[in-house]
């Protein structure tokens, strides 16, 4: 900032100059001008909604009681940590009543926008009638929902679990593959994440989300990114070490592989193009079924189609799902075949709050908002516009050494040096830090801490695109 002010300065001071060497008014005013609009912070889109008053706890006090009762393991983002005391759409809301543009949606988990009437709306109409129950009673509001969700599947996939998360949702689908197999041996890829429970944990392939645990039964893959990896962009390649991982690390036949069509947690990694087909193809041949975790990329998200493993053109055994299912409600289902199914039949299987008629009717009207509002069509087009300026904005600054992702999942990576690939940690931080205070809020992840993470509500329009990538490159303008 102070360098373009005196930039300014200098500028007004030597028009005089420009033009007895042959520079016209014009071209000196035009000048000086480019240069005090680069020094304006980018403003946010309109919105017709203002927050009541305030008079909750304030964030000290809030701090204070986190630090005192809840688990030690938590931790917020920025230096100054945000207060969020009301959502609405794509934009969120301080305590003091300041919006921000929300586009990390509570890590992939705000599908259709904050508090949308519809949801908020169904989940009320239901709690009037009834809360809770158990499935060893009829309602209508789970059979209502898992009819209109595996209408979203294709092939056999019509038989539905409900969970309350992504991560129980995660540990049911492995143990269904174990027991359909009779094989405990499970395929995961490095890089992963697929919860935190005790089987997911193995599956989970990041050292910063693992214990030191028993964690036994699983084998992780190299992972086909096409960015770090070793083979480039070349799936073949990283499904023949899916291969030689079954015949030198297993019996030979497995459970089954589990992968996310597009890495969250890990950075959102696209897999390398042609390494799913190979894959399922080269485990299926080995006995095992292929787990598709749907958890972050499900749901319309990526735009091009309603679940991630469509754009891989492969049809899994089992689909796991949790995140965008109830726009923030706790919901999760694991979707299967009528075959694998019954392998849970032979003993006693039940969840208490799985299908719950509250979590259910919501689930209901977030498909129902998705069809009518087009968010798939929608996080297609914006989620398309948003990846072509920031792939402008990485031949602009050095920084940034990958864009990638779909739809509304997408990701951009910085790094000190674009040939060594350096993790730019302190940085992303920086600037996390920064397009806070200019009202823009996304999520971090990536095995160094160095990858922003783009997920917002899929009702994101084009300005608030323009909005972020404006305030981004703004942010770094000034490292």
């Amino acid at each position: 900032m102070r360098r373009l002010t005196a930039i300014n300065s200098l500028l007004k001071r030597n028009n005089s100059l420009l033009q007895r060497h042959g520079f016209s008014q014009t071209v000196a005013q035009r000048t000086t001008s480019v240069c005090e609009t680069e020094t304006k912070i980018p403003k946010m889109p309109p919105f017709s909604y203002s927050p009541p008053p305030y008079d909750g706890p304030s964030t000290a006090e809030i701090i204070a009681k986190r630090r005192e009762f809840l688990s030690p393991a938590l931790f917020h983002f920025y230096n100054t940590p945000l207060n969020i005391v009301e959502g609405k759409r794509q934009y969120l809301f301080d305590e003091n009543g300041r919006r921000y543009l929300d586009a990390f949606g509570g890590i992939a988990t705000v599908s259709c926008g904050h508090s949308h009437p519809e949801v908020v709306n169904s989940v009320i109409k239901q709690l009037k009638l009834i809360q809770h129950s158990t499935t060893l009673y009829l309602n209508h509001s789970i059979s209502d929902f898992a009819e209109a969700l595996v209408s979203t599947l294709p092939g056999d996939l019509k038989v539905v679990f409900f969970t309350n998360s992504g991560t129980e949702a995660n540990e049911l689908a492995m143990m269904m593959a174990r027991l359909y197999t009779g094989c405990n041996d499970i395929v995961s890829l490095r890089n992963s994440y697929h919860g935190n429970a005790a089987a997911t944990m193995g599956a989970t392939a990041q050292s910063n989300w693992k214990f030191n645990v028993v964690q036994s039964g699983v084998h992780h893959a190299i992972n086909p990114d096409p960015y770090r990896g070793i083979f480039g962009s070349d799936g073949g390649k990283y499904a023949s070490d899916v291969h030689d991982l079954i015949q030198f690390g297993t019996s030979g036949q497995v459970a089954g592989f589990i992968g996310e069509s597009i890495q969250g947690v890990g950075g959102i990694v696209e897999l390398a193009p042609g390494y799913l087909p190979a894959v399922y193809d080269i485990v299926r041949k080995a006995g095992g079924v292929c787990i598709a975790d749907e958890v972050q990329s499900g749901f319309a998200r990526t735009g091009t189609h309603f679940w991630g493993f469509q754009s891989h053109g492969v049809v899994p055994d089992i689909v796991t799902m949790a995140k965008g299912i109830g726009n923030g409600i706790p919901l999760g289902a694991v979707v299967t075949t009528t075959e694998i199914a019954g392998v849970l039949s032979s003993r006693n299987y039940f969840n208490t709050f799985g299908g719950n008629p509250m979590c259910t009717a919501a689930g209901h009207a977030v498909l129902r908002v998705i069809n009518e509002e087009k968010l798939q069509e929608n996080a297609n087009l914006v989620g398309s516009h948003l990846k072509r300026r920031l792939t402008l904005l990485k031949n602009k600054h050095e920084l940034i050494g990958d864009v990638r992702g779909r739809g509304l999942m997408l990701g951009v990576e910085f790094v000190k040096d674009r040939d060594l690939k350096t993790p730019a940690k302190t940085e992303t931080l920086h600037l996390m830090d920064q397009m806070k205070e200019m009202g823009v809020l996304v999520g971090k992840g990536g095995f160094y801490g160095n990858v922003f993470r783009i997920t917002p509500p899929l009702c994101f329009t084009l300005t608030d695109a323009d909005f972020l990538v404006d305030v981004m490159d703004h942010a770094m303008s000034k490292m």
